[in-house]
């Protein structure tokens, strides 16, 4: 895979400033060019979202007039306003204004509008906005955060709407080694995935499921990679063999085919299983508490599919550590001892008259 210098997280940004500053704006210079940030936009927006009120100030003195009404328009909708119509059209004049011309901000702004448009229910001036942003920005600002925002948003337009293939389209815009954040990749392969289950493509749904899960490790979002874990699984495990090739080749091999085409054979080695299992699982939280634990009822389903049930050994022996009904309900069907398999009914019985 090929090395994608991208930006710092802006969060790191924050913390950076939190821990050393106060400073004055030249410093602040310095930190924005060593984590490869060219635009004061998004760290200003960070700074709204992450309450850093007196860097935000400072960052606002620079701030382009452009700028600064895009980021006036972000607080607006993180304060609930929903009203946003005329104030994007009115960010947009400053974007074309000849002084106050800025291309990239211009299809950022279209976007918002392609949004907002959808929210209000216009679906075809949502889809015209949300195709000029996408063109402008990879016109201006290709692999950009907004660029990357624009092609996520148009691809989760499109499956709203029930056109999963354009949605694919979309999805495929997104090149593994086009300089994307690694967590655009991640959100494109998780829908992507879903999407071929859905067509019935399983050798594509699991590569796409693989991708994602580790693009999203690359990303640091590890709820995301357990998510697409999960998933991989989910397509995989009945289809293990150890005379596949290791799936970091299957996806180096894999080319796009014509509708003529046959499809592949999902076929995975068992250490890919096993090391995506041990991955995902080492990352669940040690507490078992919670009324709503997705992740462990996932994990929990796949180890027995998997026949690894010792996995969850502590968890399977404590039936009153869990709160989530629905686990409890899974739980109860994995066992097969007839002693503990009375004891999560009881613990199931107790959580459901609660």
């Amino acid at each position: 895979m090929s090395e994608i210098n991208m930006p710092t997280a802006p969060g790191y940004f924050i913390s950076k400033w939190r821990e050393e500053g106060p400073v004055n704006i030249e410093t602040l210079t310095l930190w924005r060019d060593e984590m490869n940030w060219t635009s004061w936009l998004p760290l200003a927006e960070a700074a709204l979202f992450l309450d850093a009120a007196e860097l935000l100030a400072l960052i606002q003195t620079v701030l382009s007039p452009a700028e600064e009404a895009t980021l006036n328009l972000v607080r607006r909708r993180m304060l609930g306003d929903h009203r946003l119509e005329t104030a994007i059209d009115e960010a947009l004049e400053i974007t074309r204004a000849k002084e106050t011309r800025d291309l990239a901000l211009e299809g950022r702004l279209r976007m918002e509008r392609g949004l907002s448009k959808y929210e209000q229910g216009d679906n075809e001036g949502a889809a015209e906005d949300l195709a000029w942003a996408e063109t402008r920005l990879k016109s201006v600002a290709k692999a950009s955060r907004d660029h990357d925002l624009s092609l996520i948003n148009k691809a989760a337009y499109h499956v709203a709407c029930g056109e999963s293939l354009m949605a694919l389209t979309t999805y495929s815009e997104i090149a593994r080694d086009a300089g994307h954040a690694h967590e655009t990749v991640a959100i494109s392969r998780l829908g992507a995935s879903r999407i071929r289950a859905g067509l019935g493509h399983m050798f594509d749904a699991a590569r796409h499921a693989w991708n994602a899960h580790n693009h999203a490790i690359l990303a640091h979002q590890t709820q995301m990679a357990v998510e697409a874990g999960a998933l991989f699984l989910d397509f995989s495990s009945a289809s293990v063999s150890a005379d596949a090739a290791r799936m970091k080749i299957q996806v180096a091999e894999a080319k796009p085919r014509s509708v003529d085409d046959e499809e592949p054979t999902l076929s995975v080695h068992p250490d890919d299983i096993d090391g995506v299992f041990d991955w995902c699982c080492k990352q669940l939280p040690d507490s078992t508490a919670g009324e709503d634990r997705p992740d462990l009822r996932a994990m929990l389903t796949l180890s027995h599919r998997l026949d690894r049930l010792e996995t969850f050994d502590t968890l399977l022996q404590n039936p009153d550590d869990i709160e989530d009904p629905m686990l409890a309900a899974i739980a109860q069907s994995c066992l097969d001892d007839e002693v503990l398999k009375e004891a999560w009914g009881v613990r199931l019985a107790t959580l459901t008259m609660l």
